[in-house]
């Protein structure tokens, strides 16, 4: 790694030279949008780093513009020269951290926040005295006298966050093995993912009803943590290479045991939210630096697969049923880490579609953020603030009854801005309408009412 005064090279090429400063990556960046300013580009950015490279700038004059960015990856998608400004960011976010743009109670509060995010147990004891709290009058009360503000932006972006909270936030109910309906066609691990089993855990066993109902056989390791997601889109490089470590060791514990010769136990390891999925696919990098570990990564990260982009794959055996008397009409959010990181799109419209009376749509901006962008709502929380309104705006513009996001940081940030608006979508995982379904459901009433999305 470079000194913090000069971002280093790719080891293949200089990542900054396709860029031919044409500006199609301007309109995407969700930073420009709120900012308007150049400086605050993927363009800029880049700019700045040949600079840096040139002798003529050093990285700490500049850096308060790279903390601006969400790491959305919008502006790869709409690169026609094939700019991995990915590539570009992931490189100089761990030099970042050690930089003065950064006061001392950013860094303590990013630091408690990487001690507490990627481990459920100590999050879990942490928020047990605020189970009551949550989604109570209690809370409506705190937030109309605006008495939250009192403690800071960053702990009242957190307050805005918190969702309710019930016993199931408080413990992992799914088993070790959930075996597949019918003729088994299929055998996979599923992530449960830190932050999604606590704040949205029906999510998880919507995934697992719909899995075997599909006959897929489902292990779940139940020593399993964090992906390193939330660490590695902030640039902290050892801590993320723990939690990878650590995650690849608790499905090899489970089903290591059971590897045939020169077979893989499982089919394909499974996760349901987005920013997750991305990083686990990036193993092999996250890795790098360790060759032995480098490898183990590669070879997991392969068997990665988005669970809408595993089920696309495999097909819907399980028949489908209408959701509502009458027909209904959803909007999807494509979370960026799906949409540009993975670039899935395709899969979770043509499962839905299948769907009998459901008709998809989406909204005009569909390629822009929604500010969530790992903990960038907390830490730049009025940039963040902005890009939801914008996002609720254009999703309830489309005239959809219900809202679809897979990523759990998507769906808080999107759930706390529709709270504030008059007619606000209720918000709901892919694989929960998948899941109601399959099991012949309709969706309850109190879904549609305000506040309850």
């Amino acid at each position: 790694m470079a000194t913090s005064n000069q971002p280093p090279k790719s080891t293949e090429e200089d990542l900054t030279d396709p860029c031919v400063h044409c500006g199609f990556c301007l309109s995407t960046c969700a930073s420009y949008r709120i900012l308007g300013t150049e400086t605050d580009s993927p363009r800029g950015r880049i700019h700045f780093l040949k600079a840096v490279e040139a002798g003529e700038l050093n990285l700490s004059s500049v850096a308060e513009h790279f903390e601006s960015c969400l790491g959305c990856y919008a502006c790869v998608t709409a690169c026609p020269s094939g700019v991995r400004y990915d590539q570009l960011i992931a490189q100089v976010r761990p030099q970042l951290k050690d930089l003065p743009v950064r006061g001392p109670w950013q860094r303590l509060f990013r630091g408690a926040l990487f001690s507490l995010l990627p481990y459920p147990g100590r999050l879990r004891r942490l928020l047990a005295p605020l189970r009551f709290y949550s989604g109570s009058w209690v809370q409506a009360m705190a937030r109309r006298s605006r008495l939250t503000q009192l403690f800071g932006p960053e702990i009242a972006a957190m307050e805005r966050l918190l969702p309710p909270l019930s016993a199931g936030s408080f413990q992992d109910a799914l088993p070790l093995l959930r075996p597949a309906q019918g003729q088994r066609r299929a055998r996979v691990g599923l992530v449960l993912g830190c932050v999604q089993r606590l704040f949205d855990h029906q999510v998880n066993g919507a995934v697992v009803r719909l899995l075997t109902a599909n006959g897929v056989e489902v292990v779940i390791p139940p020593q399993q943590g964090c992906c390193g997601a939330v660490t590695d889109h902030q640039g902290e490089t050892a801590h993320t290479e723990k939690l990878a470590q650590d995650l690849m060791a608790s499905f090899t514990a489970v089903v290591g045991h059971q590897k045939p010769a020169g077979a893989q136990p499982l089919d394909a390891i499974l996760v349901a939210a987005s920013g997750c999925g991305h990083t686990l696919k990036q193993y092999d990098r996250i890795l790098s630096a360790h060759p032995t570990l480098a490898e183990e990564g590669r070879t997991f990260a392969r068997g990665v697969r988005d669970v809408q982009e595993f089920l696309a794959e495999l097909g819907l055996s399980a028949p489908l049923h209408p959701l509502s008397p009458e027909p209904l009409r959803a909007v999807i959010h494509d979370p960026c880490h799906m949409l540009h990181g993975q670039g899935i799109a395709a899969a979770p419209r043509r499962l839905l579609a299948a769907i009998p009376g459901l008709t998809l749509v989406s909204p005009m901006d569909a390629g822009v953020c929604c500010g969530s962008a790992g903990i960038y709502n907390i830490v730049q929380p009025e940039i963040a603030s902005q890009l939801g309104e914008e996002k609720c705006a254009d999703l309830v513009a489309t005239g959809a009854q219900l809202c679809v996001s897979a990523n759990i940081g998507c769906t808080l940030q999107l759930k706390q801005t529709m709270g504030t608006m008059d007619s606000p979508l209720p918000i709901l995982h892919p694989a929960q309408l998948l899941d109601y379904s399959t099991r012949g459901l309709q969706l309850p009433a109190e879904l549609f009412l305000k506040g309850s999305g």
